[in-house]
């Protein structure tokens, strides 16, 4: 996750003070998702590892996206020093203006060194501040073309959430209870981030680098229809893969013309794609079960288990083995 050594992500604390930053509008579930992890870590640990506290603009009940309220500890504005990461939990876009006082006080604490997480639309509201330009950062989908034209400095990911030295951002939604147990596995260790896992009875903590679930349609913006029918049904067809020829026939056109899409809309030609398709669901796969990995490369199209490790290792520099030691 690119997380640098020392960074203060990584700062032996024996408790650490966690704030949440709610904006009006902002998902109850995603906060939820971010701060009930913590607390199931106290619980487990037998000891404080974290000490939670709420912040708003003001000390007035802030309303969530469902109606809900919920009062906060604190206003905005305190010392720095009060911190050891603040999560920013708000709506994308964001509802309303947002005031100066608010932007300067997540300046003050970028400058401290204070962990910055944005969650849901909190990543816009933290790159409008500059706190996280060079960092990767992601948010939820919806939100990827018009926050990329906005903030050009911000390395965006599309992916499940992203721990970048002392920022986190994630999709929101569940993604924040995924990079939460992961944030709490590096300050205390695997064993207890799979411990909370299961107390939230969960198959197992997503990692960042997962994609967050584009449809289809809007992972291609405004390609022609023939190209998100051939997507779709290299999608359906993962097992047993078509070649190009097949998929041209399907769609009535010819190999070129969809070689000419291929190359205009996604930057590969189709059997590239359609093989970096069937290694995603691969890795799924590996992560997710423990079938023998030759059952894996049956059921992603590979003829053979040495076949599917040779083209494993070329795209994720790694062996199918060796990805489920990691």
């Amino acid at each position: 996750m690119g997380v640098e050594e020392g960074a203060t992500l990584y700062a032996h604390a024996l408790t650490r003070r966690v704030g949440v930053m709610v904006m009006p509008g902002f998902s109850m579930l995603a906060q939820a998702c971010a701060t009930e992890p913590l607390d199931i870590a106290n619980r487990l640990a037998g000891r404080t590892l974290y000490r939670l506290s709420t912040f708003a603009v003001d000390e007035r009940p802030v309303a969530s996206a469902s109606g809900q309220a919920l009062l906060p500890q604190s206003a905005a504005g305190g010392s720095a020093s009060a911190l050891d990461l603040l999560l920013v939990c708000a709506p994308g876009p964001l509802a309303g203006t947002v005031s100066n006082d608010l932007l300067d006080w997540l300046q003050r604490l970028a400058a401290a060194r204070v962990v910055l997480g944005g969650i849901g639309g909190g990543t816009e509201l933290l790159a409008r501040t500059g706190a996280l330009d060079g960092y990767r950062a992601t948010l939820p989908w919806p939100r990827f073309e018009a926050f990329a034209r906005d903030y050009p400095r911000v390395r965006l990911s599309q992916q499940l959430f992203e721990i970048d030295r002392d920022r986190l951002t994630c999709g929101g939604g569940t993604a924040a209870m995924d990079m939460m147990m992961t944030l709490v596995g590096h300050h205390h260790g695997d064993e207890l981030a799979e411990r909370i896992s299961e107390h939230f009875v969960l198959e197992r903590i997503r990692m960042g680098d997962e994609p967050q679930q584009v449809p289809l349609r809007t992972r291609l913006g405004h390609a022609p229809q023939s190209l998100v029918d051939a997507v779709s049904l290299m999608e359906s067809n993962i097992e047993e893969p078509l070649t190009t020829h097949e998929l041209a026939e399907h769609l009535g056109i010819s190999r070129r013309q969809l070689e000419r899409l291929f190359k205009k809309y996604l930057q590969a030609v189709p059997s590239r794609y359609y093989l970096n398709l069937r290694l995603q669901q691969a890795r799924r796969m590996l992560r997710d079960s423990d079938r023998p990995a030759g059952d894996i490369a049956l059921q992603t199209g590979f003829s053979s288990a040495a076949h599917f490790s040779t083209a494993y290792r070329n795209h994720f520099g790694m062996t199918p083995r060796e990805e489920r030691l990691t």
